[in-house]
């Protein structure tokens, strides 16, 4: 059994050593999905590995069965005002395992402590957990009385173990999800290691700062509707994340995520840079942790075909890259141009034997982050003429939040660095004015935001799956007309268009719009078949089929084919199939109920990349789904 093998302490043995646990405990492992989600509207990037997992939660049957484990690769940015800390991190690699209407709380939390206190060897005296202790807006939804009994059976003495009130609405507080503003949810309970002085004290409840949370079990029982309420679900899962980063300091015995075996030598390169600045100074120690963190994410989205732009991942990513930069002038590091490339090489260097597709990606993200470098070195000196001008038209000594805003906003001045301009000039600046105008414009951004997300996570309406459909027939159409080095770099889909990305060198003529959207209706028109089969990726190449194949582990996938048509005379579409291509669903039964197809726009989206924004109109209001083939 896994736990009579050596304790992991490196980052890769962690790694490794939870995947091979929960295969000895009969889960499959799947490899981790990509950053960005595929033909998901409701999220820029994978914040957890349930993303990719949203229809079989929901009850359609997996490929590898209904027990999985990963490694998923994992973005936020909700947090990132605490990055600088010991623990949050923007870039995150999430251990999980779920169940898929197999086991529930009580294997899942004796599966958790077993690996914890077995594998890791956690003295049962540091650990700790919190348990969901009811909403009183939500009466129906009960205190879990259940997971604090099986905790308490485990051993977890009872003033280690603490409910948290709250949270449903706000997803905090032991409640989980869903992950967009509808979807599969329930209560959680979170695990915490001690990581004070002394006799561990206390709980989490009542004395945070000493306990790190380092695993998290969600027990997925509810669907939340789009009027708040929440329906029980019919099939139970289990969801569980651990944040190998914070794992691997509690093993390590280090006081930071930063002092890790895999990040301290990204941390080293930043500091040498800086000529070693002093890291008992908490400002210089916040500054090089936000560079390591900020630049390992940045490698990581652009070696998922993102690049620094003004909209959507690339706004995100041109952000963080600048906000990396920003710290890096306030130690003193120079950045024209080879700052950013040096500490991703270091990344890489950290994480390209695991993550392969970093390697392979190297030149391409060391080319961007120099571009975006010397861009932003611009952006700068524009926004030092702009500062100039505003200290010139000042009839006071301080500068007014609304000024401060727009140079934190257009030339991506942050307040401290404003504050710190003015100061050289014997002025102050109206950090209250400042505040306002910030959450004025985010409150924008929400109202924003909540729109976008309005569809709910996942959203698998009859218009959105046949949005979904149509985009493989135009990935098809796009390869015929254009050639076979096409292929998908991205898609985002809304009840109303779609938007594919794809990887081209120059603008499409009139003409190859129009022959793609024709081929498209056609095979509309020839109403092919839909089925899909479960297969291996190495078979699945054998057979031609499109997909994404880099970090993959030998999974089984999904391979969905249009066509042949059963009618012969249908042409060409009698003879083969008009598309063959891994996807995890849903799509029609036959692509005659996706109505009529237009392209409305074609751009560029970024560098070598061009964008497609197509509709649908007409078809059938009612559809039936794609089924497995016999």
């Amino acid at each position: 059994m896994l736990h009579s093998r050596m304790k992991p302490l490196s980052t890769d043995d962690l790694r490794q050593a939870y995947l091979d646990f929960f295969a000895d405990h009969g889960h499959s492992v799947i490899p981790s999905a990509p950053l960005v989600p595929e033909n998901d509207p409701t999220v820029l990037f994978t914040t957890a590995g349930m993303h990719p997992l949203v229809p079989y939660l929901l009850g359609e049957p997996h490929p590898r069965g209904r027990r999985l484990t990963d490694v998923q690769r994992s973005v936020r940015t909700q947090d990132i005002d605490e990055v600088g800390d010991a623990s949050h991190l923007t870039f995150f690699e999430m251990l999980g395992n779920w169940s898929l209407g197999d086991y529930f709380k009580e294997e899942a939390i004796a599966m958790s402590f077993s690996f914890l206190t077995e594998v890791l060897e956690i003295p049962l005296a540091r650990l700790a957990v919190t348990c969901f202790g009811g909403d009183r807006r939500f009466p129906a939804l009960p205190r879990d009385d259940e997971a604090a009994a099986i905790w308490r059976k485990m051993g977890i003495p009872e003033e280690h173990i603490a409910f948290m009130e709250g949270g449903v609405l706000e997803s905090r507080q032991n409640w989980w999800g869903p992950a967009g503003l509808t979807g599969p949810c329930g209560p959680d309970t979170e695990m915490f290691v001690w990581m004070g002085e002394g006799k561990p004290e206390g709980n989490p409840a009542t004395n945070e700062a000493d306990w790190l949370e380092i695993w998290n079990d969600v027990f997925m029982q509810y669907n939340k509707t789009a009027e708040a309420s929440f329906e029980p679900l019919r099939q139970k899962n289990v969801d569980t994340g651990m944040g190998l980063e914070r794992a691997a300091a509690v093993l390590q015995r280090v006081s930071s995520v930063y002092e890790t075996d895999r990040m301290r030598p990204i941390l080293d390169c930043v500091m040498k840079l800086a000529g070693n600045k002093d890291l008992a100074n908490p400002d210089a120690r916040r500054s090089v942790r936000i560079i390591v963190d900020h630049l390992r994410a940045a490698a990581f989205i652009i070696a998922d075909s993102i690049t620094p732009s003004n909209v959507d991942q690339g706004y995100v990513l041109r952000r963080i890259i600048r906000r990396a930069i920003r710290s890096a002038r306030r130690l003193g590091i120079e950045h024209s141009g080879a700052f950013t490339p040096t500490i991703a090489e270091a990344v890489i260097g950290e994480y390209g034997h695991v993550w392969g597709h970093l390697a392979e990606r190297k030149t391409a993200i060391l080319e961007s982050l120099a571009r975006e470098e010397q861009q932003f070195g611009k952006t700068l000196a524009e926004g030092l003429k702009h500062f100039d001008r505003v200290m010139k038209s000042l009839s006071s000594k301080t500068i007014d939040g609304a000024s401060a805003f727009h140079l934190y906003d257009t030339y991506g001045f942050p307040l401290e660095l404003t504050v710190e301009m003015a100061k050289e000039y014997g002025c102050s600046v109206d950090e209250t004015g400042f505040k306002r105008a910030f959450e004025e414009h985010q409150s924008l951004s929400r109202a924003g935001a909540e729109k976008r997300f309005s569809g709910g996570l996942a959203d698998h309406s009859a218009q959105t799956t046949k949005l979904h459909t149509a985009t493989h027939l135009l990935n098809a159409a796009l390869k015929k007309v254009l050639g076979e080095h096409v292929n998908q770099r991205g898609s985002n889909i809304t009840a109303e268009r779609l938007r594919f990305d794809f990887n081209h060198g120059e603008k499409l003529t009139a003409s190859q719009l129009k022959e793609a959207e024709l081929l498209v209706n056609e095979a509309i028109e020839a109403d092919l078949p839909i089925t899909y089969r479960i297969t291996t990726v190495e078979k699945a190449k054998e057979e031609g089929a499109v997909g994404v194949f880099d970090a993959r582990y030998d999974a089984e996938v999904k391979v969905y084919r249009i066509g042949p048509s059963t009618s012969s005379e249908r042409g060409e579409w009698s003879l083969r199939p008009f598309s063959l291509e891994i996807c995890g669903g849903p799509h029609v039964a036959s692509t005659g109920m996706l109505g009529t197809f237009k392209i409305l726009k074609e751009e560029s989206s970024s560098a070598g990349i061009r964008r497609i924004k197509a509709t649908l109109s007409g078809g059938p209001a009612d559809i039936a789904v794609a089924t497995l083939a016999e």
